[in-house]
């Protein structure tokens, strides 16, 4: 069956509408880039997102026929937020923490699947009960980024973001796999990073390897969203004032710099007290407090005491005095051992005669192994 131009129009135009400013359409054949994936997982670059590796995980990103039998088509789309460009002037304020742009508003897995569910409607309504989509966004073993340069969105930079030559890298992707033979986009076949290397020297933690993938046990991204435990030593001071996600790589990249967006979609805009919050305060976060909050948020997924293990870090980097008092309550009230233990590293961090007191202090009541193990240092 030959293609459709004029609904593959029609369905792209009400993509637009709904807001996604990229659409591109490309078959559910083998990803250019699995073998790659396959090495990556081989090497242990996952770290420890074991559900990467799974059989199924990797025959579904292998063939993406698999994730939708039905579909014929694949529709991916790109939906934008908010550059961090140009940052505040923070300097003389309290320690202040930073959260990746993406999360400044709600969470995406809020926004994206009602708008892939209207457009499923729109193509039953409008081409009949027989033509059938279904969505996905982050939710299915989809090696994203490669559909997406091979639907013709943009080219994967060297930090491994889609990165499109009008826009930048500042978008969420999802997919509309789609029963209808559509017209297929060209790939983006231009590797246009060229010999920069900004992304790759600008990484806090050397996350960033030559072959176009992340060591995901060195990225911050990872170790404030992903990683349950306790974040290894060596690493938290690399970390800085990031307490969920890290877009580094993004704001140093020169498309971003010349053509990003300072705007995304309004479902992304900044909540008040999210994007740089105030450390001190942060880590006084009640579970009640902390749920009402972010709410409908990005910053849920590493719960409560995932959060505030970032924001102890954060204030043992700052190195401030200030934060000795909020630390030293969170050592002696805290319920989480993770949170105790980060703020006994803090504590030690910022030092003094008072606070290495209050260390040996606490590990007379302490029961935790992990927390008398910071405590010892």
């Amino acid at each position: 069956m030959p293609a459709n131009h004029s609904i593959t129009q029609a369905i792209k135009a009400e993509a637009h509408r709904l807001g996604f400013v990229l659409a591109g359409i490309t078959f559910p054949e083998r990803p250019l880039h699995y073998d790659t994936y396959e090495s990556w997982l081989e090497k242990g670059r996952q770290a420890e997102m074991g559900y990467l590796a799974t059989g199924r995980a990797r025959q579904a990103r292998a063939d993406p026929h698999l994730v939708f039998p039905p579909g014929r088509t694949i529709l991916v789309l790109g939906l934008p937020y908010p550059s961090p460009r140009p940052l505040p002037d923070l300097a003389g304020k309290s320690p202040v923490g930073r959260v990746a742009s993406y999360a400044w508003g709600q969470d995406y897995h809020f926004v994206i699947p009602p708008r892939l569910k209207a457009l499923d409607d729109f193509i039953m309504a409008s081409f009949g009960e027989d033509a059938i989509s279904h969505g996905f966004t982050d939710t299915a073993p989809i090696l994203e980024r490669d559909l997406a340069q091979r639907a013709g969105l943009g080219w994967i930079g060297k930090n491994t973001c889609l990165v499109d030559p009008a826009r930048g890298s500042y978008f969420l992707l999802a997919e509309l796999f789609i029963n209808l033979n559509l017209e297929i986009d060209p790939p983006f076949l231009l590797d246009r990073c060229g010999t920069c290397t900004r992304c790759i020297q600008a990484c806090p933690a050397g996350c960033i390897l030559p072959d176009r993938t992340l060591d995901a046990g060195r990225c911050i991204s990872y170790l404030t969203i992903e990683k349950k435990g306790p974040i290894d030593r060596e690493l938290r001071p690399l970390m800085g004032n990031w307490v969920f996600g890290c877009e580094v790589c993004q704001i140093v990249c020169p498309w971003n710099i010349k053509f990003a967006s300072l705007k995304g979609d309004p479902s992304f805009d900044p909540r008040p007290d999210v994007p740089f919050p105030d450390l001190i305060q942060e880590l006084n976060l009640t579970p009640q407090v902390f749920n009402r909050k972010f709410r409908r948020s990005p910053v849920q997924r590493p719960h409560r005491r995932g959060y505030l293990r970032n924001v102890a870090i954060a204030l043992g980097n700052s190195h401030d005095p200030a934060a000795l008092p909020v630390l030293l309550k969170t050592l002696s009230n805290e319920p989480e051992p993770l949170v105790r233990g980060a703020a006994a590293w803090a504590i030690r961090q910022i030092g003094g005669k008072a606070a290495l007191r209050a260390l040996n202090k606490a590990a007379w009541l302490e029961t935790d192994a992990y927390v008398l193990e910071e405590l010892a240092g």
